[in-house]
C-alpha cells in the first residue's frame, strides 16, 4: 500500500509525518565510522587538491609562467559542505549526538593543527590563520586608571641660569 495516487499526490488522510520515525530519512552518518571516514576523503582531498599561483619565471631572457602548487588550509565550513552537512548541524552533534562527538573532537583538532602549523611554517598566510584560529597579539592600550584617556604629565624644568649661582 502506498501513500500516494498513480499521479503522485498524497491521499487524502495521510499523515505521513507521524511515521518519520519508522520509516523516515535515515541519519547521514549513523554511526562514527562513517563519519570519520567522510572527513578523511576531506583532509585527503584538500592534500591532493593544493592552490595554485601563476609565477612569472625568467631564465636565460625569457619569461614563462609556471604554476606553483600552494597548501590548501582546511576549514570546518569546507569539510561541511565536502561531507554534505550544513555547519550548524556539525555544531548541533557535538552536543546532541554523543557518539559522534569524539570524531567531532578529534577532526576540529586536526584541521586546528594543518593550519596552525602551515601558517608557523609560512604555507599559510599567517594573519589571516592567527585570525581564523582565535590566536591574536592582544595589546592594551588603556591607561593606567582604566580609561582611554592619556595621563597628564608634568615635569619640573630647571632653568641653567638659576643653578649657575648655586
Amino acid at each position: 500500500m502506498t501513500d500516494r495516487d498513480e499521479a503522485g499526490r498524497f491521499l487524502p488522510g495521510n499523515r505521513f509525518w507521524e511515521a518519520r520515525s519508522t520509516h523516515g530519512v535515515k541519519p547521514k552518518f549513523g554511526n562514527p565510522d562513517d563519519l570519520w571516514d567522510a572527513c578523511a576523503q576531506y583532509f585527503e582531498w584538500v592534500t591532493e587538491n593544493p592552490l595554485f599561483e601563476d609565477k612569472l619565471v625568467t631564465f636565460q631572457g625569457q619569461a614563462t609562467h609556471e604554476p606553483v602548487a600552494k597548501m590548501r588550509a582546511m576549514t570546518v565550513g569546507a569539510m561541511c559542505l565536502f561531507i554534505d552537512v550544513s555547519r550548524s548541524t556539525w555544531d548541533e552533534w557535538r552536543t546532541s549526538r554523543p557518539d559522534l562527538s569524539d570524531i567531532i573532537s578529534r577532526v576540529e583538532a586536526i584541521i586546528f593543527a594543518q593550519k596552525f602549523e602551515g601558517a608557523a611554517a609560512d604555507l599559510l598566510n599567517g594573519n589571516i590563520v592567527s585570525r581564523e584560529l582565535g590566536l591574536a597579539d592582544k595589546q592594551d592600550h588603556q591607561s593606567s586608571d582604566g580609561t582611554m584617556t592619556p595621563q597628564t604629565i608634568t615635569r619640573t624644568v630647571i632653568d641653567p641660569k638659576d643653578d649657575a649661582g648655586a
